[in-house]
C-alpha cells in the first residue's frame, strides 16, 4: 500500500506558504518546539506517551503499539479523532507530521481514512524539517548579504527595520528589545520556536527581491534567546550602517517605550492598581540588572530618580519626570557602552545617516 504523504523536498514551500499543519506530537514535545503555523492535535497526552515510550523500551515496538491501542481507544479515541476533523474541516489542504513521520503519523492518517478523510503526513516529520531549518539559518550568511544597522540606543533601528523588505526583525522575533529594559510583556518564546521561526523569516526573505539581508546589530543574546553561532558570525563579518538620531528624539523614543508602553500593556493585562505595581517592578528589576556594571553609588541614584518619577506619575499623572534617569542613563551607561563597541567596528562601517539619509541610501543600492 503506497502511503500518502509530502515528500522532504517540499519543505520549504510549506514553510513559508505557512502551510496549515497539525502537529501530532505530545504537548510537552510541541510546547518545547514547533513551527509558526502548526497546531497541535496530538495522538497521545504527555502521559500516555511517556507510559508507551517505557513499554517500547522494556518490551518492545509491538508491546508499546498494543499499549498505545488500548490507552487511546473508545471515547477518548472519538474524542482525538473529532479534533483532527474540526482541524481539517478548517483547513481541507492540511497535511500532518509527528516526530519521524513514522507510526504516530500513520496511525493518525489511518484513523482519519477511517473517518472519510485521506490527508497526507509530512515525510520525516519534525525532526527532518526542524534540521531543514537548522541548515537555513547556518547557510543564511553565504546566501544573501548581510548589512547590520548600528545605532546608539534610542535612534529607532526597530522603527527603521519595521519599515524596510530588506529587513529581519530579530528582537521581534525574540520577543525582546536586547538591553536590561527590553523585555516585552508576552515572554520570550523557547530557544528552539526562535530558531524555527527565525528561519521561516529567512527563507521568505530568501524567496523575495531583497538584495541584502539587514538586521540590527545584535549581541549573541537577545535577552535569553541566542543567535545560532554560523549566523552570529556571519553578522560579526558583515559591513555596517550607522543610524544616527538627536538625544531629545531617543529620549522621546525610550520615555514612550520604557514608560509608556510598558505601563499601558501591564495596566491592561492586571489591571490598574497591579499593572502599576508590576510596571514599578520591571524598572527597578531592569535597574537592578546592571546594578554591577553601573557601580552601586550611580545604580542607587537612578533607583531614586526612578522612585521620584513612579510618585509623580502616581499622583499627577505626570511620566516627564522619567526623562530625567533615561538621559542619566544613557549618558553614563548605554552610550559610553555603544561608542566601545562601535569603535571596534569601524573599519565595517560603509554608511551613516539619519533616518530619511538612511531609507535613500539603501534604496539607492
Amino acid at each position: 500500500m503506497s502511503l500518502n504523504k509530502v515528500r522532504a523536498s517540499e519543505y520549504r514551500r510549506i514553510l513559508v506558504s505557512d502551510h496549515p499543519i497539525m502537529d501530532t506530537r505530545a504537548p510537552v514535545e510541541f510546547e518545547k518546539g514547533a513551527f509558526p503555523a502548526s497546531v497541535n492535535h496530538p495522538l497521545m497526552e504527555d502521559e500516555e506517551r511517556r507510559l508507551v515510550g517505557t513499554c517500547y523500551k522494556e518490551q518492545g515496538q509491538a508491546a508499546a503499539i498494543e499499549l498505545g491501542h488500548s490507552l487511546v481507544n473508545g471515547e477518548i479515541k472519538q474524542q482525538r479523532v473529532d479534533a483532527w476533523l474540526r482541524f481539517f474541516n478548517d483547513n481541507p489542504n492540511g497535511y500532518l507530521y509527528c516526530f519521524r513521520g513514522g507510526l504516530r503519523s500513520q496511525l493518525t492518517q489511518q484513523w482519519l481514512k477511517e473517518a472519510g478523510l485521506d490527508i497526507p503526513f509530512i515525510e520525516g516529520g519534525y525532526k527532518a524539517m526542524r534540521q531543514f531549518l537548522i541548515e537555513t539559518i547556518d547557510e543564511a550568511p553565504n546566501v544573501t548579504p548581510m548589512l547590520i544597522l548600528s545605532g546608539i540606543t534610542g535612534s529607532g533601528k526597530t522603527d527603521f527595520l519595521l519599515k524596510r523588505k530588506e529587513a529581519v526583525d530579530l528582537e521581534g522575533l525574540a520577543h525582546h528589545r536586547g538591553s536590561s529594559f527590553g523585555r516585552y510583556h508576552e515572554g520570550q518564546p523557547s530557544q528552539i520556536n526562535f530558531e524555527n521561526s527565525l528561519a521561516v523569516a529567512l527563507l521568505k526573505h530568501q524567496d523575495s527581491d531583497a538584495k541584502h539581508l539587514l538586521l540590527e546589530d545584535e549581541s549573541y543574546l537577545i535577552g535569553r534567546s541566542a543567535l545560532p553561532q554560523a549566523f552570529y558570525a556571519g553578522m560579526q563579518a558583515a559591513n555596517v550602517l550607522v543610524l544616527e538620531e538627536s538625544l531629545d528624539a531617543r529620549l522621546a523614543r525610550l520615555l514612550n517605550e520604557y514608560v509608556h508602553k510598558m505601563h499601558s500593556g501591564y495596566r491592561e493585562r492586571l489591571g490598574e492598581e497591579a499593572g502599576f505595581e508590576a510596571f514599578s517592578q520591571y524598572l527597578a528589576q531592569s535597574i537592578t540588572g546592571i546594578k554591577k556594571r553601573l557601580g552601586g553609588k550611580q545604580h542607587d541614584e537612578l533607583q531614586a530618580m526612578i522612585t521620584h518619577a513612579l510618585s509623580l506619575q502616581t499622583s499627577q499623572n505626570d511620566t516627564s519626570a522619567h526623562l530625567a534617569w533615561i538621559e542619566r542613563l544613557l549618558i553614563k551607561y548605554y552610550d559610553p557602552m555603544y561608542q566601545y563597541q562601535i569603535d571596534k567596528k569601524a573599519e565595517r562601517i560603509i554608511f551613516k545617516g539619519d533616518h530619511d539619509a538612511m531609507h535613500q541610501w539603501l534604496n539607492n543600492q
